[in-house]
C-alpha cells in the first residue's frame, strides 16, 4: 500500500521527538507591575490557581496569581463570535538557562542537550497563553499568502479547540508572518530563552508544578512515573488547550500536549548561545530547528522545563505545534 508522503513523516518520527535525537515571588511581582510592552495596549487582567506538587504528586500548596493580558482578535462576527488570541504580559528578568548537575536529586533524567546551565537577561515579551489551536490556525491560514501556502486543516487529531500539529516550522513562521501583516504587530516563534524562562514562570524545580508532574496536570504518557508520584493516564491524543492548570505567569500547556517549535536553530548543547534572550540561528545552513515542552507521546522526563530536542525544519509530526510571541 502506497502512504502518502505527509502522513509517513507524522509516523516516521516514531511518536516522540525526544526520539529524534536520542525568587517566584519576585517574578510575579515585576510581571503584575510592568505592562510587558506596547502602552498603547490595553491590557485586561485574569486571575487563577497555581499548584506546587511533592515529590509525591501531592500539592503542597496551592497560590492565587493575577496575570494580565491583551486580546489579539483575528475573527468577529458581531454577534459574539470571536476567534482570538489571548497574549500574555511576560515580565522583563533574568533566570538560569538549561538544567543544573547540582539538583540530580530532583532533575534525576538529564541529557548533555540541557548543558551548560547559563544565565539569560531577557526584555519583556508577550506569549499566546495557549498552544495555537486549530480554530486560529484555520482563520489565519484563510489570510493572504506571505510566503507560502497553509493547509487550512492538516491536523491529524481533530477539533477546533486542540492545538494545530502536523505543521512545519516554515508553516509555523508563515502563520506568524500573515498574523503580523494583518495586526500590524511584528508576530513570531518565541526564542527558546524565551520559552524556557516564560515555562519556567520563577521556578527552578524539574516542572513548573515543582518536584514532578501528574497527569492531573499535563498530558503525556502518564503510566510512566518521573519520581513517587503515582502513575496516571495516558490518553494517546492531543488535548483541548486550557484542559489542565496554569503556571505562575499564566500560561498553560507549557508541559506536554504538543512539542512547541522554536525560533532557534537546533545545537546539541548551550556553548555559545546568547544571553539576552535571542533566537540562536545557524550562521551556516541547518534544516534543524529546536523543539521544546514535550508532547502527549512522552514520559515524563522528556516534557520538563529545560527538556530540548530538534526536527526538520520542513517535516511534519503529530506531536508538534506551536505557540507565538510579540513584543
Amino acid at each position: 500500500m502506497k502512504v502518502k508522503r505527509r502522513r509517513f513523516l507524522q509516523y516516521a518520527g516514531l511518536g516522540s521527538v525526544g526520539l529524534v535525537f536520542a525568587d517566584l515571588e519576585r517574578a510575579i511581582a515585576s510581571a503584575l507591575s510592568e505592562a510587558a510592552g506596547s502602552q498603547d495596549l490595553k491590557l485586561e487582567t485574569f486571575s487563577f490557581s497555581v499548584a506546587t506538587l511533592d515529590a509525591n504528586g501531592q500539592i503542597n500548596q496551592q497560590q492565587r496569581h493575577t496575570a494580565k493580558f491583551f486580546p489579539e482578535l483575528l475573527t468577529d462576527d458581531g454577534i459574539g463570535n470571536a476567534e482570538k488570541l489571548e497574549m500574555v504580559a511576560i515580565a522583563s528578568g533574568q533566570f538560569e538557562m538549561g538544567a543544573s548537575r547540582n539538583e540530580v536529586s530532583q532533575e534525576a533524567v538529564m541529557t548533555d542537550y540541557e548543558f551548560p546551565r547559563h544565565r539569560v537577561q531577557l526584555p519583556s515579551f508577550y506569549m499566546s497563553k495557549h498552544p495555537i489551536t486549530q480554530s486560529q490556525w484555520a482563520v489565519v491560514a484563510d489570510l493572504p499568502k506571505v510566503k507560502r501556502e497553509l493547509d487550512p486543516s492538516p491536523a491529524y487529531f481533530r477539533g477546533g479547540d486542540l492545538p494545530v500539529e502536523s505543521v512545519s516550522w516554515l508553516d509555523a513562521v508563515e502563520f506568524c508572518d500573515r498574523l503580523t501583516a494583518k495586526t500590524g504587530r511584528k508576530y513570531q516563534l518565541p526564542s527558546e530563552a524565551q520559552w524556557e524562562y516564560a515555562c519556567r514562570a520563577g521556578t527552578y524545580t524539574p516542572f513548573n508544578t515543582g518536584e514532578t508532574i501528574t497527569s492531573e496536570m499535563a498530558d503525556y504518557v502518564g503510566t510512566y512515573t518521573y519520581n513517587a508520584e503515582v502513575a496516571g493516564e495516558y490518553r494517546k491524543s492531543t488535548t483541548p488547550v486550557g484542559k489542565f492548570s496554569h503556571n505562575a505567569f499564566g500560561l498553560q500547556d507549557m508541559h506536554g500536549n504538543v512539542w512547541e517549535w522554536s525560533a532557534d536553530s537546533w545545537h546539541s548543547d548551550y556553548r555559545g548561545s546568547p544571553t539576552n534572550g535571542e533566537a540562536r540561528i545557524n550562521t551556516y545552513q541547518s534544516g534543524m530547528r529546536t523543539v521544546r515542552g514535550g508532547g502527549w507521546l512522552d514520559n515524563p522526563s522528556k516534557i520538563r522545563s529545560a527538556s530540548r530536542s530538534g526536527y526538520l525544519e520542513t517535516e511534519l509530526n503529530r506531536t508538534i505545534g506551536f505557540r507565538v510571541v510579540t513584543a
